[in-house]
């Protein structure tokens, strides 16, 4: 572990000094790729630093104890130092785990009522406040791409990006559907009902990885539609993208400007084709499913809000809280904080075989 350490501390003062030289500073594209990779270090880089400092106190305190006047005072800090080398050690064996390499990335989700006709499009509304309101104490930014508003309320499918810190290492568990148990404002009778929607959540993929040739790009420009969508108007911006090889089609209506759309659409069809080929590398890589919580198949259940009990379970992690109201206003760290403690039991529990 040490010896990693060192290598890691070697790396970002590396990346320090480089991040310096002028001809770097005036690459835009370079310095801001090292300075993800100075950044994702950081972190472990200061808990190294402490890690070793604690080593050397401890040594300093077993010598104290070979002084007679020192040594209930050494005891009480080694009892102390070892505590907190041990607390110390977990941390860094989680930090040194695999990371993927998409956690830092901004992402793409996409929420569809599925079962329950007009119910569950109205719950995928309540699924898009949520995440608004949690991306919005996250302080990340939201813009919506695509919508399709529901006739008596939420969405049948809404699309939109959520730029920031560490998005996908935070969202990347949502896909999925999520069922949820309530009584339908329509309903006389005071029955529950369940429905359900999808999520689907999306790293926003680079350049690097997934290249687009115009021979496979069918592009369309149309007139934006749809009921109450504040972009909507008479011009012909919107614009519908197809990836002729694979039949992925993507839509975009919400920019004024047609170029805007285009680019918008590009980049969200860059992704969907990313987030396929990633999943078609797990597929064939069996053994990578050990250390997944889930699938992340949109038909997987993995999630339901239980209304007249005030109840959210994570089925994935038999996880529950008994507060699903402060859930629905956007306060699901404690949620998502559990599903990252299980992935990182899994995770380790890999490694230690």
């Amino acid at each position: 572990m040490l010896e990693r350490l060192k290598i890691i501390e070697e790396r970002y003062n590396f990346l320090n000094e480089e991040l310096m030289r002028p001809e770097v500073y005036n690459d835009f594209k370079k310095m801001t790729k090292l300075s993800k990779e100075k950044s994702s270090l950081e972190n472990i880089v200061n808990i190294s630093k402490k890690y070793n400092q604690v080593l050397s106190d401890l040594e300093t305190a077993k010598e104290m104890l070979h002084d007679a006047e020192m040594s209930d005072f050494a005891r009480e800090e080694i009892e102390n130092l070892t505590k907190e080398k041990e607390e110390l050690q977990n941390e860094i064996t989680i930090l040194l785990l695999p990371k993927d390499p998409n956690d830092d990335k901004n992402v793409i989700m996409e929420i569809r009522g599925a079962a329950g006709g007009d119910e569950g499009n109205i719950f995928a509304g309540d699924l898009f406040k949520m995440y608004s309101k949690y991306a919005e104490h996250q302080g990340w930014k939201l813009e919506v791409t695509y919508e399709m508003p529901g006739e008596s309320g939420g969405y049948s499918l809404i699309e939109f990006m959520l730029s920031g810190d560490n998005v996908y290492s935070k969202l990347k568990y949502e896909s999925g559907s999520h069922r949820v148990q309530r009584v339908p404002e329509t309903e006389t009778q005071g029955r529950v009902h369940t429905s359900t929607a999808t999520v689907l959540v999306m790293p926003e993929a680079e350049d690097v990885e997934v290249e687009l040739l115009d021979k496979d790009l069918k592009i369309d420009v149309c007139r934006s539609s749809g009921a109450g969508g504040q972009s909507v108007n008479t011009s012909d911006s919107a614009v519908r993208v197809t990836h002729i090889p694979t039949g992925l089609m993507v839509y975009c209506q919400v920019e004024r400007s047609q170029i805007k759309n285009k680019e918008r659409a590009l980049t969200i069809l860059k992704s969907r084709l990313y987030d396929l080929k990633v999943r078609e590398q797990e597929e064939s890589l069996g053994a990578t499913r050990k250390t997944k919580i889930g699938t992340g198949s949109r038909a997987e259940k993995i999630r339901t809000y239980n209304y007249p009990q005030n109840r959210l379970t994570d089925h994935r992690i038999n996880y529950t809280v008994m507060h699903l109201d402060k859930i629905m206003e956007g306060d699901l760290e404690e949620v998502i904080e559990a599903l990252i403690t299980e992935d990182q039991r899994l995770k380790m529990a890999v490694n230690n075989e």
